[in-house]
This record gives structure tokens, C-alpha cells and sequence, in this order.
């Protein structure tokens, strides 16, 4: 038996009363929670809870576990919050990196917010689309897109992104829209050449890459998202890098329906940074930022009255 877990259930059920409202409040099936109190009389040798079908009182007996009970458990929880550092101050350098156009646009309101709130911390953000050593670098926390091949750090996951192909209206216009991934090799390409970028554009199937031979190549993803919308071409982007400029109006997503699978969003640190306040208050940060900023996929993007 799991007894901290059926302390919790037992706590809820005498606090709340009722073993319903409490499967509910633990989103644990009634069952269950019956059984959970159940096994944790049996196993004490005594009662715990009278039970009648109009009401549930605790015994003498049970009001004393139940002091116990609560006081274990807040003292376990409040173990857990100093050793994730979240009961102590943050101060003093905070150290992040987050690739380039993302940090610009959903990093920095986060460091933005934490400044404004935590007046003893100091952040260096630095904004790199390349994959940097946390720990020989000594970053305390990175944004990174994409799955993890590191293993050994500690990941939170904060949405997730993916891949889309977009064009200027105008562009659709001219020269009409692709059905297929094969019918990008008809068109104008503006190709964004970072960091593991190639000329080979995968879509959802599994099938062959698409080679392509673009019109313009380019060493940022501003001036191919800015030469797209000029109607040079078509472009390939993460979806939160042209989120504003196809809600406004100005660059449209085709071949959604071939769209690879999206790719997780995490804040990860080493497990050495577990104890920082600072690293928590990050993290805590961003967390809220993405509840009230989710990134949400392109099919519900909603484009701009203007």
C-alpha cells in the first residue's frame, strides 16, 4: 500500500466528508478511494471514519490520525518546495538561452514579467538558434524546440510548435496554390539557411524529402519571412514565426495537410539547478505565460479584423 498517497485520500475524504467529493476532488475513481481508506484502517487495526448513508464523521481516534496525517503531509510538502528552491529568495544572476526569434518574441515578456517582480534578480539572456552546453556554458536554463536527446536533464514541457509552409496572397495568386508537396519544385523557394536548415523539406507520410532548388537563400528567418511576404517566394518556418504575419493577413499556410508532426517545446536545466530559486521562478514564470499565451496550432489561428 502506498500510505503517503492513502494519507492524502484519507485527509480529503475527512476534510471534505464525503468520499465522492473527494474521488472528484483527486479525479480518482469513488472506488478507489473507498478502498484507499479501507486498506489504511485495516492496516492501523482500527477505525478511522463512521459511516452511516447520510453522513461520515471521524472517529476519536481518526481526528487524532487526521492532526498527524496533516502535519506529515505539510511538512513532505514543504521539503519538496525548499529542495526545488521555491521557498527560498531568488536573487543574483539568472542565466537563460532560448533560439534567437522565439526568445525575441515569447522569452523576453517572460524576463520581462519575472524582472518586474523579483527586484534582487539579474538575467543575461542570451538569444542563439544553436543547441548550447548548459553546463559548460553555464546556462542555469535553456528554451529548446524539438525533441530531447539528452536524457539527464530535467525537461518542462511548455507547448508545442510546428512546421508550416506559407506564401504571400499574391504570390498564391500568380502562381497558383500546391496540392501536393511534389509541386514545390514548380515554385519560387526563399530558404532560410540556420542552423541545421537544408534544402530538404520533410512532410507528414513518411515518404521521400522534398529536394528543392531555392530562388533566395537567406542567413535570417526575418528576411525570409520579410521576402515571402514580398512576394518572392515560398518560405518554411516554425509556426509561432509567421503566427502574426498570417493572422494579419499577409502570408497564407498551404499543405497543411501534409504539416510533419509538431515538435515539443521545453524549458530544461541540469539536475544540479534543481534547488535554485532562481531557476524555479523561471520556470513558474513561463508556466503562466503559456496559460495566458498558449501556442496554439495553425488551424485555429484566427486572422485580424482589420
Amino acid at each position: 500500500m502506498d500510505r503517503l498517497g492513502a494519507m492524502r485520500v484519507f485527509v480529503t475524504v475527512a476534510t471534505l466528508r464525503s468520499f465522492s467529493e473527494a474521488a472528484r476532488r483527486l479525479q480518482l475513481s469513488p472506488s478507489v478511494v473507498t478502498r484507499s481508506v479501507a486498506q489504511l484502517e485495516d492496516e492501523l487495526g482500527l477505525t478511522l471514519l463512521l459511516r452511516t448513508t447520510r453522513s461520515l464523521r471521524l472517529t476519536e481516534r481518526g481526528e487524532l490520525y487526521l492532526e498527524s496525517c496533516q502535519q506529515i503531509l505539510q511538512d513532505i510538502d514543504s521539503a519538496e518546495r525548499r529542495v526545488r528552491g521555491e521557498d527560498a529568495a531568488p536573487r543574483g544572476m539568472l542565466k537563460i538561452a532560448a533560439p534567437t526569434m522565439f526568445g525575441r518574441l515569447h522569452v523576453l515578456p517572460i524576463v520581462n514579467r519575472l524582472l518586474r517582480d523579483h527586484g534582487d534578480v539579474t538575467v543575461e539572456l542570451a538569444l542563439s538558434d544553436r543547441n548550447v552546453h548548459l553546463v559548460e556554458e553555464g546556462i542555469d536554463v535553456a528554451v529548446r524546440i524539438g525533441e530531447l536527446a539528452d536524457s539527464s536533464l530535467i525537461a518542462v514541457k511548455l507547448g508545442v510548435v510546428s512546421w508550416v509552409v506559407v506564401a504571400s496572397p499574391a504570390y498564391l495568386k500568380k502562381r497558383g496554390v500546391p496540392k501536393s508537396p511534389a509541386e514545390l519544385t514548380a515554385h519560387d523557394i526563399v530558404a532560410f539557411e540556420g542552423l541545421g536548415a537544408t534544402n530538404e523539406w520533410r512532410f507528414r507520410g513518411g515518404g521521400k524529402p522534398v529536394r528543392l532548388a531555392p530562388r533566395l537563400i537567406v542567413n535570417s528567418i526575418d528576411a525570409a519571412i520579410a521576402a515571402a511576404e514580398a512576394g518572392i517566394g515560398m518560405t518554411r518556418s516554425l509556426s509561432y514565426q509567421v503566427e502574426r504575419s498570417v493572422t494579419a493577413g499577409r502570408l497564407t499556410p498551404v499543405l497543411q495537410q501534409f504539416a510533419p508532426a509538431p515538435s515539443p517545446l521545453h524549458a530544461i536545466y541540469s539536475p544540479r539547478r534543481i534547488a535554485s530559486a532562481n531557476v524555479a521562478v523561471f520556470i513558474r514564470a513561463a508556466r503562466d505565460y503559456f496559460k495566458e499565451h498558449p501556442l496554439v496550432p495553425v488551424e485555429e489561428w484566427r486572422r485580424t479584423k482589420s
